[in-house]
């Protein structure tokens, strides 16, 4: 069975790190009583069970998913003592889906993140133990000790120290800013200070949040109208501006040594047909994992960044590599570490293969970027030693079996840390604000993770 530990070659396996089902619930309280701990109202925030949601997956062609609730009042034992059944009972009702049991954790002093645990005998108790211990919204009555940053810290420490960790990835990284340049709940230097809490915990962020089917409707607010339900800065090209903007965020992470890995979801609530804002898990985005098919390797593909995103099914593969060497002596791929001298000439290669299963129309690709970066011009929430090297265009482009290739030779000897791809079906030369009630399929972008360099 695919939950279950299997041996197999490693391969590109898509998947969804944040979906919703019945038991993200609603909790009103007893206006009577006060004091009792409210009741959850199951199916408040969803109305998609754990199969439901599983059984989409797979048929949108996905090969692993996590469920991923949130909390409220004593949330964890709704987890624990209803969510975990219904996991396990998805698990052999769809065995050809690695089911990972997790959250949408209530983050102490900001918003949410994935939490993902490793499937093993512990992971039901693990949950529980995390949530009722660090959820902010756990405790009742509502406890604001509890909602604070140096809190956050702690549930890291924690999650860090136990037997088999966690994973945990950022979600809607700026969903909270106003404008561009700014971070609300979040800024890049919090990121930071999470891995460097739980290195072997936390991972990254969405690149891509979800909720890429909301479109504007009278009675509905600017957030609830726009891609990602964005309603301060907007999403550009469906990303999050901390992944978007070259020589943002994101690449001011990279210029600082973090090894940080942007994803992709669906955040699946409710599907647009159902007047939601969603679409299913694996419709829209995917987070493609290079690992074999077993619940473990997954985990070490999401830690080691062995990882790349797509949405509308623009590629459906990905492989960059960097090599020395007219005999390729020494290479890495994406979330690897090239051992490089200055002066030495690295030759990167870049293999996509465009999408086979159309979504609506069939995407073309207009263009691919080879971006780098260092750490010289590292700024707080910024990076300007970051720049594209080489725009690639269908001409560039060369037939390898049912996949395309284009390739590139640089020097390092610019004090290059960092390589990184991207590409879109559009003629934009840089991600533009997304307006809302745009086509998300007119849209699309796809980006690697990076692949790092050192001794230069």
């Amino acid at each position: 069975m695919a939950h279950a530990e299997g041996t197999g070659k490693r391969r590109w396996l898509a998947g969804d790190h944040h979906v919703h089902s019945v038991y993200s619930a609603r909790y009103e309280a007893d206006s009577e009583h006060p004091e009792r701990v409210p009741d959850p109202v199951i199916g408040g925030d969803s109305s998609h069970t754990i199969l439901q949601n599983a059984q989409m997956a797979r048929s949108f062609g996905l090969d692993w998913m996590v469920t991923t609730d949130h909390g409220g009042p004593r949330h964890s034992a709704l987890n624990h003592d209803h969510a975990w059944p219904d996991v396990e009972a998805a698990r052999k009702a769809v065995p050809d889906l690695v089911l990972f049991y997790g959250m949408e954790f209530d983050v102490p002093g900001g918003e949410h993140a994935s939490l993902i645990l490793p499937t093993d005998a512990s992971e039901r108790a693990t949950l529980r133990d995390i949530e009722s211990r660090f959820g902010k919204r756990e405790a009742f009555p509502a406890d604001p000790s509890r909602n604070t940053k140096p809190n956050m810290l702690e549930a890291l420490r924690y999650m860090a120290g136990l037997p088999v960790p966690p994973v945990l990835i950022a979600n809607h990284p700026s969903r909270t800013a106003t404008g561009y340049g700014e971070w609300g709940l979040h800024t890049p230097a919090e990121y930071q200070a999470w891995q460097e809490a739980a290195p072997n915990v936390v991972i990254g962020m969405e690149g891509a949040p979800g909720h890429q089917a909301a479109r504007p409707e009278a009675g509905k607010d600017k957030a609830h109208g726009s891609r990602g339900l964005y309603g301060g800065f907007p999403t550009m090209g469906g990303f999050d501006q901390m992944v978007a903007r070259l020589g943002g965020a994101w690449d001011a992470l990279l210029g600082k040594g973090l090894h940080w890995t942007v994803t992709a979801n669906s955040d699946s609530h409710g599907h647009w047909r159902e007047g939601g804002a969603d679409f299913w898990p694996g419709e829209y985005s995917r987070t493609w994992v290079l690992a074999a098919p077993n619940a473990s390797d997954i985990l070490d593909g999401l830690r080691k960044g062995r990882v790349f995103v797509a949405t509308g099914n623009l590629i459906d593969r990905l492989d960059v590599t960097a090599a020395v060497g007219q005999a390729d002596s020494r290479s890495a791929a994406m979330g690897e570490t090239l051992d490089v001298g200055g002066g030495d000439k690295v030759t990167v290669t870049i293999r996509f293969r465009p999408a086979r299963t159309p979504n609506g129309a069939r995407p073309k690709l207009d263009h691919v970027d080879l971006i780098v970066g260092g750490a010289s011009g590292v700024e707080e929430d910024g990076n300007r030693s970051t720049r594209i090297v080489r725009r690639f265009t269908a001409r560039d482009f060369r037939p390898d079996g049912d996949s395309l290739v284009v390739s590139h030779q640089l020097k390092v000897s610019e004090a290059i840390t960092y390589l990184r791809v991207r590409g879109t079906n559009t003629e934009q030369g840089e991600p533009e604000p997304d307006i809302a009630g745009e086509d998300p399929w007119s849209d699309l972008w796809f980006y690697s993770n990076p692949i790092y360099l050192s001794g230069t």
